[in-house]
């Protein structure tokens, strides 16, 4: 099990320390009465899925012979308000520069598809994922 230990700044900002030593720090959006000169805790949600989906991918890609240097994602979180404030969808875009076959393509893209982040997420959180080969 990982250990995080979390201080809480004031002006609605935390510095997460992990077991390593390395810091992560975050505050609240604007829309939300805080700063935003971070990541705001939903804004790790989306961090979560798509570095996951990566690491999968990374994971999948070495079983298979494939470097995925310079793969890349972007995440999108959109916000809801009803019936309470939370993360209404997120959108990540995966884009790989390698032309692959499809068969190599559809064992990446299921390996995205299983990551443990993806697979917590509560089912009225919206999700598009989008894969773009051979840029």
């Amino acid at each position: 099990m990982t250990k995080t230990i979390f201080t809480y700044q004031g002006e609605l900002r935390t510095v997460c320390r992990h077991e390593s030593g390395v810091e992560l720090v975050t505050d609240a959006p604007k829309d939300n009465q805080g700063k935003g000169e971070s990541f705001s805790p939903t804004d790790l949600v989306a961090v979560a899925l798509a570095s996951c989906m990566l690491t999968l991918m990374g994971i999948a890609a070495r079983k298979l012979g494939i470097d995925l240097k310079g793969m890349t994602a972007e995440a999108e979180k959109e916000m809801a308000a009803h019936p309470s404030r939370r993360i209404g969808k997120l959108v990540v875009r995966i884009r790989c520069p390698l032309a692959l076959s499809p068969e190599q393509r559809a064992k990446l893209e299921q390996a995205a598809l299983t990551c443990p982040v993806h697979a917590s997420l509560h089912p009225d959180i919206k999700q598009e994922i989008d894969f773009v080969w051979g840029l």
